[in-house]
């Protein structure tokens, strides 16, 4: 792991040259993973790179030390010395904020470094805050996402990877942070990025999502779409809400159970996408007074998808019953139901 800072790399990638810098440069070096280092200086460099995109000028737009000091060290967090008791953006920001407050620096500037760390992961509203948090912001998901890499100068990606190598960056810096996450889980509130990106390494149900929140709420609020009209609360009740529909005959209750652009295939050989046309292959379908008896057979699930399969009886549209097996792909809805984004009754 790196431990000082080298004179050439500040020559080669401009950087600020100040006592300042030098000691954030080599503290986060001894401090993290080279793959967070490497990071937290290419956004700077990125950072700086959108500046002079947006014709900015480093001595009287925008404090160039401030902005390296807020990239270099916006991910101290997930360092050993970083990792508290809050989010590691915030964690970060407070780690630095005292790193900097130890050193002199007046505390305008590291309020702002402060935001620019602590807002780092909140894309729209770092944004608005001042030059310095926009700029670190915007250079930090240059790096980690690629976002707007095509205003960077030519060759100048190449360059900075060839000097500090990405080590498969996202990946890693991604599992650190749910490192930290399994082990003190009040790191990861639900809707914040250390959340979501723990509640794909968690088994499904563990994490609470948006509406699980609202249902613990305890003020017994209802979604307005299910006033008048149940809701599939599993993957399985979208069946028994189907068979339960068709026989009312409710065309309303049968399309709401597709999403917009689902997939249905309500004969063999018939292949329909969208509302329009579900619509009135299933009002055909009540028309001919027809009933279905699904059997369950198979339920996988894998966080907010379903792949199902029934084994279904349909009678009342020839003299023979019909016995097919389903294939069905349903997803939960943003009000937390579910509904079928395929579904196939004739594949066998």
């Amino acid at each position: 792991m790196t431990t000082d800072a080298p004179l050439p790399v500040f020559e080669q990638l401009r950087l600020p040259d100040t006592a300042l810098s030098r000691d954030a440069y080599a503290y986060v070096a001894r401090a993290t993973q080279d793959f967070v280092f490497h990071h937290s200086v290419r956004s700077y460099v990125f950072a700086r790179a959108h500046a002079q995109h947006q014709g900015l000028n480093a001595k009287t737009d925008y404090d160039d030390e401030l902005l390296f000091l807020s990239c270099v060290l916006h991910d101290i967090g997930v360092s050993e010395e970083g990792n508290g008791d809050q989010r590691f953006e915030v964690d970060g920001a407070d780690t630095a904020a005292a790193f900097l407050r130890e050193r002199g620096v007046e505390e305008r500037r590291i309020a702002i470094a402060w935001d620019a760390i602590a807002l780092h992961t909140s894309e729209g509203i770092a944004a608005r805050k001042g030059i310095e948090v926009a700029l670190a912001q915007a250079g930090i998901a240059t790096d980690i996402l690629g976002i707007r890499r095509q205003d960077l100068p030519p060759g100048l990606a190449e360059e900075v990877h060839t000097l500090l190598p990405r080590m498969d960056l996202a990946y890693a810096l991604s599992d650190a942070i749910v490192a930290q996450a399994k082990s003190k889980p009040h790191k990861a509130p639900p809707m914040t990025f250390p959340g979501i990106l723990l509640r794909h390494h968690l088994p499904y149900g563990t994490q609470p999502h948006w509406y699980d929140l609202l249902a613990a709420a305890g003020w017994g609020d209802k979604p307005v779409a299910t006033a008048a009209r149940r809701r599939a609360e599993t993957p399985e009740q979208v069946g028994a809400l189907f068979m339960e529909y068709l026989e009312a005959g409710d065309i309303e209750g049968l399309v709401s159970l597709y999403e917009p652009n689902a997939h249905f295939v309500p004969t063999p050989g018939t292949h329909l996408v969208g509302t329009a046309p579900i619509r009135k292959a299933l009002q055909q379908l009540i028309d001919t007074g027809a009933r279905l008896t699904l059997e369950p057979r198979a339920i996988r699930q894998v966080d907010d998808i379903a792949l199902v399969s029934n084994t279904a009886t349909l009678t009342g549209v020839g003299p023979e019953p019909v016995v097919s097996t389903t294939t069905e792909v349903l997803r939960r809805q943003p009000d937390g139901g579910w509904a079928y984004v395929v579904d196939d009754p004739f594949f066998s």
